[in-house]
């Protein structure tokens, strides 16, 4: 029988989202990989368990994460019901629809009927009756913006979802969806687009907009799968994602001057009394715009790292023009 850590609140820090009443914890775990049918349960079991346990309330989940799609989100219910029921009002729940799901027109982008029905076979994977946050996994530039957002408008008026949310849109989408969905009396809460030391796309525009309209940001793939970590430091694991059949990282990615890169910035970690991975982090945490960032794991040491980057000392100016040089040139 599981029980909770009664310290769990103590240490963790949460930030309110955007201009809403929500607060998320400094880190969230995203349940995208290692979680579905094809991994060990009890492994999966344990780091979500071992999350709650350290204040992460939030867990990030979607219609197609696995594998095999859709298995995650299983995965999450079986922990829900057999450990987590008791807390369930403890806890920030997402999900999105958007990537391909299942076979014919309707599996994927974003009519009302697939987002509608998507969430519905969301919730019945994980046994709820509602999410607390129910995204548009990407923009789909062949249906109307208006009817991606009035499904999600739908989908709160119906009870199914407490907030709306974005991920992968650009600044101008952005901008326009939000105001669609003012326009419908239901405001943004979020939006999580891709966002890390290495990637910074979002700072072209979208970090502006998320600041004017009032939306919070949680930034994915913020160690940049596993680059910003010290699995890279000398050379590529053998039991690495690169050195295997991973389709989002390759070999021939990490170069002799990327790895420069990360050895340069894990001595600014290092002297910062860092790991590279909390470093990392908590750079993202400078914009008042992020509220927390979704991280992901393959066992319970590398959330509790995570954790551990809300612990860190303000960035000095000094610091920040080092990351920037390393990084930008």
């Amino acid at each position: 029988m599981y029980t909770a850590n009664a310290n769990r609140y103590r240490t963790m820090q949460y930030k309110r989202v955007g201009n809403s009443g929500l607060k998320l914890p400094y880190v969230s775990l995203g349940l995208w990989h290692n979680f579905g049918s094809l991994f060990p349960h009890a492994n999966s079991r344990e780091m979500i368990l071992g999350a709650f346990d350290l204040g992460i309330t939030h867990f990030d989940l979607a219609n197609n994460y696995g594998p095999v799609p859709g298995s995650a989100e299983e995965t999450f219910g079986r922990v829900l019901s057999q450990d987590l029921k008791a807390h369930r009002d403890e806890l920030i729940i997402s999900t999105k629809s958007g990537y391909y799901m299942w076979e014919g027109p309707y599996g994927e982008w974003g009519s009302r009927k697939q987002m509608l029905a998507s969430l519905d076979q969301s919730l019945a994977r994980m046994g709820l009756d509602y999410v607390d946050i129910f995204y548009s996994h990407r923009p789909d530039e062949e249906t109307p913006l208006e009817e991606t957002m009035s499904a999600l408008a739908q989908a709160v008026r119906q009870g199914k979802a407490l907030y709306v949310g974005l991920s992968n849109y650009g600044p101008e989408r952005t901008a326009a969806a939000v105001d669609l969905l003012k326009g419908m009396g239901i405001h943004c809460l979020i939006h999580q687009p891709r966002y890390n030391l290495f990637d910074r796309r979002p700072e072209q525009g979208l970090y502006q907009v998320l600041a004017e309209k009032g939306v919070g940001a949680i930034p994915f793939s913020p160690l940049d799968q596993g680059l910003l970590t010290d699995r890279y430091l000398k050379g590529i694991p053998a039991d690495s994602r690169a050195a295997g059949a991973s389709v989002f990282l390759k070999a021939e990615q990490i170069t002799t001057g990327k790895l420069e890169q990360i050895r340069a910035l894990n001595d600014i970690a290092r002297q910062r009394g860092q790991t590279l991975a909390q470093m990392a982090l908590s750079w993202l945490h400078i914009s008042p715009v992020t509220a927390s960032v979704i991280i992901g794991a393959s066992r319970l040491s590398q959330i509790e790292d995570c954790a551990g980057a809300q612990h860190s000392a303000p960035f000095t100016p000094e610091e920040l023009r080092a990351i920037d040089k390393i990084v930008l040139g």
